[in-house]
């Protein structure tokens, strides 16, 4: 078995920043939309960047299964005794590449006891990522620097909130928890993101609080999650306040908030 102390954030930074390149080549150019069955969009720079990173992980950790959106899923009475998992997202956010507003990211995060212990989201358009791994933190790296980063403070006790909420997907249940907010006397901000960015204006403290009530697969989050998680966030299932876990029968996530 691949050792995990062997296993280097900055292997899987390069994978993510290689698959960015890809993405953004053919972002640079006319490019077809296809339309998956559950009717998702799907582009070549998700086939891509889908190969490039399986490609990339087999050779790292040859050992370790992988889940990603763009592959056929391992059925279920396999995958519940996988130790360890790679969860991948090879573009999430392939309607913000359609529309070419650079709010796509490449989500890789490795899976152990149904929760995500190690997470990279890298940002193709400006060639920023974030990461994680748990117990040592979160970080946000640019082209010039690596830097820790930290929550804002609790959302609650807050008389100023921004809310960070999806670009493509808004319902009727965040306008209730907007206006249940609004009439506890709070002055909203709607910031709008694509994207598992979301998490990472959480998590670096440019935002309060994202709740998503909409559908959202676990490799959206998975990545995520860790980041937000070790720059002090909560990421809880709003049914009934636990963490979101991983590997699950159904790889959907229920509804959520992080904050």
């Amino acid at each position: 078995m691949t050792s995990l102390n062997k296993l280097k954030i900055d292997d899987l930074l390069k994978i993510s920043a290689e698959a960015g390149k890809l993405i953004m080549a053919i972002y640079k150019q006319p490019f077809d939309v296809e339309e998956k069955e559950d009717k998702t969009p799907l582009t070549l720079a998700d086939k891509a960047s889908n190969g490039f990173i399986t490609e990339a992980l087999k050779k790292l950790t040859p050992d370790i299964p992988i889940i990603s959106e763009e592959m056929k899923q391992v059925d279920y009475e396999v995958r519940k005794d996988w130790k360890y998992l790679w969860m991948v997202d090879p573009l999430d956010g392939t309607k913000e590449f359609i529309k070419k507003n650079g709010e796509f990211t490449v989500n890789i995060s490795l899976i152990s006891e149904n929760e995500s212990i190690l997470g990279v989201v890298h940002i193709p358009a400006t060639n920023e990522s974030y990461f994680a791994k748990k117990n040592e933190g979160a970080f946000k790296v640019t082209n010039t620097e690596k830097v820790k980063i930290n929550k804002s403070g609790d959302y609650r006790l807050k008389e100023n909130i921004k809310v960070v909420a999806s670009r493509s997907h808004k319902d009727n249940k965040l306008n209730s928890f907007l206006e249940d907010l609004q009439h506890e006397g709070k002055n909203i901000e709607i910031m709008s993101k694509g994207s598992s960015l979301k998490f990472c204006m959480i998590a670096e403290g440019s935002a309060d609080v994202y709740p998503r009530f909409g559908p959202t697969m676990e490799w959206d989050t998975a990545a995520a999650q860790i980041i937000a998680e070790e720059a002090g966030c909560k990421v809880l299932d709003i049914s009934n306040g636990e963490r979101l876990s991983y590997n699950k029968e159904d790889l959907l996530n229920p509804g959520f908030i992080v904050y």
